[in-house]
């Protein structure tokens, strides 16, 4: 998978697959995801399927998550 790369457009990772591990009521606006062969994870923007995807590492991605659960990312809801 050396040919996936941050900004790559989504639909070229997948067509099927993306979840929607959370969403509000923001319209239909909503982050997607996809966990990739290698461990590594794919966002995109519901609402832009064929747009750029954020590629991260698997490790970076539980890092990520385990931080908003510590709150520290509670500074973004004020």
């Amino acid at each position: 998978m050396d040919d996936i790369y941050n900004g790559m457009p989504a639909s070229q990772l997948a067509t099927e697959g993306w979840r929607k591990p959370w969403s509000g009521g923001n319209g239909g606006s909503c982050v997607e995801v996809l966990r990739l062969g290698d461990g590594r994870v794919a966002l995109r923007q519901s609402t832009d399927p064929d747009g750029p995807a954020l590629i991260c590492s698997g490790h970076g991605m539980a890092d990520f998550i385990q931080a908003v659960k510590s709150g520290d990312a509670d500074f973004l809801l004020v």
